[in-house]
């Protein structure tokens, strides 16, 4: 059985960070393990608080687990300060790790922020570059890259900048454009991936979910391209299914290939 690694904050109310990602990793039929970074408060209206693990701790936790049982693939998302940020790329340097994919986690879906600007630091310069795989958004990429991105053309410059920053693959999802939600990912070429628009209010969560399928996916020994490609399907899939919990933005169907 394969194992994947999430190293993320937990979501209380289920919907997105660490509970998501142990949710989309068992119905990939593999077996997850957490390291947990921070705890938030939080349901389908939003994050009311966040209280963040000790650094000692989440340093243990990966000595725990490198130590014993060795992840096939591991994600990232969540990181709340910058001396997680740091030792979470010590260790990961230090175990050799392999297929990292990070769901660069700095504002949540309700506005709040979720990274400080040490932080973000860190990530660019110690962690980004370990990655197999990183997933910005558009909000995310334009604070990266400070730049404005409106235009599939203005997608393609801005995902060939952060590769050549990272020196990672880049995968710049492409929901907050108008039109069809289409995603680019650049590894040296540019490869577009299609999919028609789910309409679903009910969508907290969905980068953590496309992340860690995507986590599975390389876990598996499939190559980037169709690790992309299957994570997106089980996402159309999480969100065509239109569960609807919660007062607000509520969370995806995760379950609904085994229903």
């Amino acid at each position: 059985m394969k194992k994947i690694l999430t190293i993320a904050g937990s979501d209380c109310s289920g919907g997105a960070g660490i509970q998501a990602d142990l949710k989309t990793i068992t119905v990939h039929k593999q077996y997850g393990m957490s390291v947990i970074t921070a705890v938030t408060a939080q349901n389908t209206l939003g994050v009311v608080s966040v209280w963040e693990c000790p650094v000692e701790i989440v340093s243990q936790q990966l000595d725990c687990i490198f130590q014993d049982i060795t992840p096939d693939a591991v994600k990232i998302g969540m990181i709340p300060n910058h001396e997680i940020a740091h030792v979470v790329a010590k260790k990961l340097v230090q175990y050799h790790t392999r297929n990292l994919v990070i769901d660069p986690v700095m504002v949540s879906t309700s506005g709040k922020a979720l990274m400080t600007q040490q932080t973000i630091q860190v990530c660019k310069q110690e962690l980004f570059p370990l990655a197999k795989l990183v997933t910005p958004n558009l909000p995310e990429a334009e604070y990266l890259l400070d730049t404005e991105i409106t235009t599939r053309k203005e997608m393609e410059e801005a995902a060939e900048r952060l590769h050549h920053q990272f020196g990672s693959a880049i995968l710049l999802k492409g929901g907050h454009l108008d039109g069809d939600a289409d995603d680019l990912l650049y590894d040296g070429e540019y490869h577009w991936f299609h999919t028609n628009r789910i309409n679903n209010p009910n969508n907290h969560g969905t980068g953590c979910t496309l992340s860690s399928a995507i986590a599975c996916g390389l876990s598996e020994g499939i190559d980037l391209q169709n690790s992309i490609k299957k994570a997106k399907q089980y996402l159309t899939g999480t969100l065509s299914s239109k569960l609807n919990l919660g007062h607000g933005n509520g969370p995806l169907d995760h379950m609904y290939p085994i229903k």
